[in-house]
């Protein structure tokens, strides 16, 4: 997987959006955004002798794909311990697993409690939706199969009232049996969209009239909050609408911001951040060139106070905040600043992470935004 496949499927008592992101280092930006469309995440583990060690170890991408999710607000983990009908359903091995990526997932962030962990033979179906009776995992497994745990999930809150926020994932040319136009995909993170509304993609002045929407590939009147939707837009031009981009209403447009103050927590950076660095800023699928120009403090883990003021350098596990500033950019060198917004405005739209040399260096929440002229 290059881009973020993305299918659907029901159950019982949901209906899911399955965004499946790629796993290579090369394409985290990608996994990045598919991950920022998500609820809840499935973290899918090989259980083959070696190559759980390669996925779990130093330079596999296990842990960086564990702690991307957390930090961009997932909080419901299912692991799916894969490929246990390779290893003869050993229970000796799912145990060893478990026991391993269990205290590593706590250490992200993730609820113990709310962790669940399935063993499966995916390539065979086993333990899926239904388990064979009699079989080598029923001897010790009697728990319930990967759609039983993903039916229990429960959909987090959305911010229905509050203004439309689509940051877009997808623009092509609209030619469907729904639509003509132009088409836009993304994940609704707040608000309501509906047939008839005018939207603006912010950057961007123009605006274009909604034709036609879709969820899980079929035509409906309105996408709310949580929903992964495709809206047809006419009067308005492909080239006026770039992924990375918000629509929102143009009597609520989100504001563009060319710096910002955030709380951070370092990861395992290869080199200490100090003032000046150069960072890649990731915001929903916007991916933008920034500069840490300014480390404002340290804070205690415990209480949130201030531990040390104006630091030279942030280390792996430092909870700091910082300031930091987009890059001009554009044929005027000037910047056109992010679609941004605080955690107290609408804390979907406030969550960053900030990578360096091919590796994810720090998450975190915009405290304060500082919009661009």
């Amino acid at each position: 997987t290059i881009d973020v496949a993305q299918d659907h499927f029901s159950t019982a008592h949901r209906t899911f959006t399955l965004l499946d992101a790629p796993g290579h280092r090369d394409f985290i930006p990608n996994m990045i955004s598919g991950a920022a469309q998500a609820d809840s995440a499935l973290l899918v583990v090989d259980s083959i002798l070696g190559a759980f060690e390669a996925g779990f170890g130093p330079n596999g991408q296990m842990r960086e794909h564990a702690l991307l999710v957390r930090s961009l607000g997932v909080q419901q983990l299912v692991v799916v311990v894969n490929k246990l009908d390779a290893v003869g359903y050993s229970q000796e091995r799912y145990d060893e697993i478990v026991t391993k990526v269990r205290p590593f997932l706590t250490s992200c962030g993730f609820d113990a409690a709310k962790l669940r962990f399935v063993p499966c033979g995916g390539s065979v179906g086993e333990n899926l939706a239904v388990r064979e009776e009699g079989g080598d995992l029923s001897k010790w497994y009697d728990g319930p199969t990967l759609v039983e745990v993903l039916d229990k999930l429960e959909p987090p809150a959305r911010l229905l009232d509050g203004p439309l926020r689509l940051p877009v994932t997808n623009v092509f040319k609209g030619q469907t049996a729904i639509a003509s136009g132009v088409g836009v995909s993304g994940r609704v993170i707040s608000g309501i969209v509906q047939i008839g509304d005018r939207l603006r993609p912010v950057p961007g002045d123009e605006s274009g009239m909604v034709r036609a929407i879709e969820v899980d590939s079929e035509a409906v009147p309105w996408a709310v909050a949580g929903a992964n939707a495709t809206v047809y837009l006419s009067g308005i031009d492909q080239i006026q609408i770039a992924v990375g981009a918000v629509l929102c209403s143009p009597s609520q447009p989100i504001a563009l911001c060319d710096s910002f103050m955030a709380q951070v927590l370092v990861f395992e950076p290869t080199y200490p951040l100090v003032a000046g660095t150069s960072i890649e800023l990731f915001h929903h699928s916007a991916n933008i060139p920034a500069t840490l120009t300014e480390l404002v403090a340290i804070l205690d883990k415990t209480t949130g106070a201030v531990a040390k003021a104006k630091p030279r350098v942030l280390t792996k596990g430092s909870t700091a905040i910082v300031r930091v500033a987009v890059k001009a950019g554009g044929a005027a060198g000037q910047s056109s600043g992010i679609p941004i917004e605080d955690a107290k405005s609408n804390k979907e739209m406030a969550r960053v992470l900030m990578r360096m040399n091919g590796e994810t260096v720090a998450a975190g929440i915009v405290m304060e935004t500082h919009s661009a002229t």
